[in-house]
């Protein structure tokens, strides 16, 4: 085990232990490593956080093989979501009170400043989820948070054509995104909001704009919850936006070999840019380069009601209400059976 170090970490100095120990073996990259790339894109980082309740993604063991992503904490070394302050944080570490869709509540680190990243960096975290909320009013979204993800057969490529047609629909309706690579194989657009709606609402409004997409490109897009109605297209995830649902932020560190990070973007380099473009080596010298590409997400704010508007013309129109919700959410008023549809249609027949 090697030494510890002290890193300065914009107004305070936080202790590194063990700085030499391996997270990627592949590339050999450790922990010293992680920590001085968060530094490296200080601006960056915690724009994407500050002021927003986040749930730590902790790999302590590093990026192994057989290394497995847990619900809850474990002593094995393997991964796992922090979605409560860990014990023994510093005082400045601050906090955050968000509610469950189970009605539980929970303390949640609330990054303020640099050495925040730098401290839960030290505890293993690679991966920030925040919020799509300000602790000032963590009910209420200030950010659409639109997932363009891939389905087999489709790859980042395809997500960019479909990225290129949500722009187009977003300005259609006075509104923009800023993209940024998942870090995999999907893109992300963040839409900035008045934060004047509850998460039913805004989820109601990424719904709307995905059934949209889908019928400009139906080869192309879907909303399709059921993995066995998707077939090879660019599937919009709408329930991103339902409560204690997150997206990893702009400048995470992703778990796989390459530790490669969620990269913004220009929409003019979209096209050629590449998600193994950015990683931890890389990233530095293009964020001295061109800055934090989304700043601007939080200078900005849309109205969603055009959206909304839409969502229930669907449903006036169309017949087309609400879709399901992520098995572990309690039952939503007008929500739809969570049964997949093979097995409700082998239901329906064996009661026939």
């Amino acid at each position: 085990m090697s030494a510890a170090i002290e890193v300065d970490a914009g107004s305070r100095t936080v202790r590194v232990s063990n700085p030499d120990k391996v997270y990627f073996p592949e590339r050999g990259f450790t922990k010293r490593d992680v920590v001085e790339y968060f530094l490296s894109v200080g601006d960056g980082i915690l724009g994407a956080l500050r002021d927003r309740p986040t749930t730590l993604e902790r790999w302590p063991g590093g990026v192994f093989e057989g290394a497995k992503l847990s619900t809850r904490q474990n002593n094995r070394g393997d991964a796992f979501y922090q979605k409560r302050v860990p014990k023994g944080a510093p005082p400045w570490v601050e906090t955050a009170t968000i509610t469950f869709p189970s009605g539980r509540t929970a303390d949640e680190v609330c990054p303020t400043e640099l050495a925040v990243v730098a401290w839960a960096a030290n505890l293993g975290t690679l991966t920030f989820h925040p919020w799509p909320v300000r602790r000032t009013d963590v009910d209420h979204p200030d950010q659409l948070r639109i997932d363009l993800d891939p389905q087999s057969g489709t790859d980042f490529t395809d997500a960019v054509r479909v990225a290129h047609e949500a722009r187009a629909l977003l300005r259609e309706n006075d509104l923009d995104g800023f993209p940024k690579t998942s870090g995999g194989r999907g893109l992300h657009l963040y839409v900035p909001i008045e934060p004047r709606w509850d998460f039913v609402q805004a989820r109601r409004a990424v719904i709307a704009f995905g059934r949209e997409l889908a019928r400009r490109m139906p080869d192309l897009v879907t909303v399709d919850w059921w993995k066995e109605e998707r077939g090879e297209r660019i599937f919009i995830d709408f329930n991103q936006m339902a409560r204690d649902r997150t997206i990893a932020s702009a400048y995470s560190v992703r778990p796989n070999p390459r530790a490669t990070v969620s990269a913004p973007l220009r929409w003019d380099e979209i096209d050629d840019a590449r998600p193994d473009d950015f990683d931890i080596m890389t990233m530095p010298a293009r964020f001295a380069e061109v800055g934090d590409l989304h700043a601007a997400v939080n200078d900005t704010a849309y109205s969603i009601e055009v959206l909304l508007e839409m969502a229930a013309r669907d449903e006036r129109d169309h017949g087309l209400g609400d879709m399901p919700y992520p098995p572990d959410y309690p039952k939503m008023p007008g929500e739809p059976m969570r049964v997949q549809p093979s097995r409700a249609r082998k239901v329906t027949s064996d009661n026939g």
